[in-house]
């Protein structure tokens, strides 16, 4: 016996939710599949509690400034404590995602769909059809393991967020935003963390002048850092891990994670039985829609291989569900997305890098300011804040904000409202300046650090 819908989604992470809450406000009768819990990577081992932990990681250094303004603390770190709320955080948000779904009258499945066709998804546990006019598939990505010997005894980041007890000795396989990001919180934490990266500096693709300074960043934090360097072997020691590197050395680990990319998750979902194609990377190929190579079928998210972004999918999922079920046809725009880096210091950043401005517009300005925050002028902490803006010439349009410091994430959501706008440097420069804040400095700056003319750099 089978159940019609005129909505089936497949996945019950962010951009899931959202396309079928939305569907559900314009009167289509909805169901919804997912097989762990409700509210996907984000909510329940990905930006939520990864962003808990970052705050807990924070609070080693604050204590350590407080002193410089009089303050004398003694704290005592608990990780089962944090564990334990973290954990019931989550539990509270995924009955929040249930809930919401429940008031808009969505069919709710614990359970795995698979799909038989262009209009049935099949219930696997409960070995029941549902038949629907159209299917969305939402069920994200999964941390990527190297194909190596002893990868079994890695973990990711999903087990990163829940070890019973913090390892003494930590590696970190990658150089991405994902592996900085558990770097810094663990040597918030106190663990000692080594991180090896294949290639010769973190966050490959980003502005030269943030990697640079997060390097200098978490190498004074202790950050033990070797580049040119891959795990080919890890083997069981007793309660250790001994790591074989692809530069011939050899150490010893309490804990290995892999921060080395993240897949597209359709194993087993039934592809072939609707002629769904695959590209290159192993994603569901979608148009400019979201809509696979089966008309009744969509996908979005990071099962299309797009941008790995959690926002990035609501919006995918409002999309959807305006063009479908609200006659209201959008394409996403994924030209100018901000984003955030959780690390310490924190990153924000949105648009083009130096480097890609140089390359596509040959004559551009850079304006850097390069200080200590106000925070850290009472005592020794020499960190340095960094914001950087990159404009066409002649205080033209702002093709690139970037920013290293306290609150950078907070910052650049803001920015992006103005350079979605088209806003120049002219127009930056009219804004009157909050004092005294870090963020002034976006709207200060007097003349280029330094400037490209044919693409070639001129003091």
């Amino acid at each position: 016996m089978s159940k019609n819908y005129d909505l089936i989604v497949i996945g019950g992470g962010s951009g899931g939710v959202r396309a079928a809450r939305m569907a559900a406000t314009y009167g289509a009768k909805v169901a919804i599949i997912e097989e762990y819990r409700y509210g996907g990577t984000c909510v329940i081992r990905g930006c939520v509690p990864k962003k808990l932990f970052v705050y807990a990681s924070r609070f080693p250094e604050l204590f350590e400034l407080s002193s410089d303004f009089g303050f004398d603390v003694s704290a005592k770190f608990n990780w089962s404590t944090l564990l334990a709320n973290k954990n019931r955080e989550i539990s509270r948000l995924e009955e929040l995602y249930v809930k919401t779904l429940k008031n808009w009258k969505v069919d709710i499945f614990r359970d795995k769909g698979i799909i038989e066709g262009a209009n049935e998804v099949r219930l696997k546990r409960e070995n029941k059809i549902l038949k629907g006019k159209y299917i969305l598939i939402a069920t994200g990505a999964k941390p990527f393991k190297p194909n190596i010997k002893g990868a079994e005894y890695g973990i990711t980041s999903n087990e990163a967020l829940d070890f019973k007890h913090l390892p003494k000795r930590l590696l970190i396989e990658g150089g991405g935003y994902i592996a900085v990001e558990f770097a810094s919180i663990f040597l918030g934490l106190g663990v000692d963390v080594c991180l090896a990266y294949r290639r010769d500096l973190v966050l490959r693709n980003f502005d030269n002048h943030i990697r640079v300074t997060l390097e200098k960043s978490l190498l004074a934090k202790g950050l033990d850092l070797h580049y040119q360097a891959s795990i080919i072997r890890l083997e069981k020691n007793d309660a250790a891990i001994d790591v074989y590197f692809s530069n011939g050395e050899k150490d010893k680990f309490d804990a290995v994670m892999f921060a080395t990319g993240r897949v597209p998750n359709i194993e087993g979902l039934g592809l072939g039985n609707a002629g769904i194609a695959k590209n290159s990377n192993g994603a569901i190929e979608v148009d400019d829609y979201g809509q696979t190579m089966c008309p009744s079928i969509y996908a979005v998210g990071d099962v299309t291989g797009k941008v790995q972004l959690t926002p990035v999918a609501i919006r995918e999922g409002a999309a959807f569900a305006e063009n479908l079920f609200n006659n209201n046809p959008i394409k996403v725009d994924y030209s100018l997305i901000p984003t955030a880096i959780f690390t310490e210091p924190e990153i924000g950043t949105i648009g083009l890098s130096e480097e890609r401005a140089v390359e596509i517009y040959k004559n551009i300005e850079i304006y850097i300011a390069n200080f200590r925050p106000m925070i850290n002028t009472l005592g020794e902490n020499d960190e340095k804040m960094l914001l950087k803006l990159i404009t066409r010439k002649n205080g033209g349009r702002v093709l690139g904000c970037h920013i290293v410091g306290h609150g950078a994430g907070e910052m650049i959501q803001l920015i992006a409202i103005p350079m979605g706008m088209g806003a120049t440097k002219a127009d930056f420069d009219r804004a009157i300046a909050v004092h005294p804040t870090a963020a002034e400095e976006l709207v200060t700056f007097k003349a280029p650090s330094y400037i490209y003319e044919n693409g070639k750099k001129l003091s």
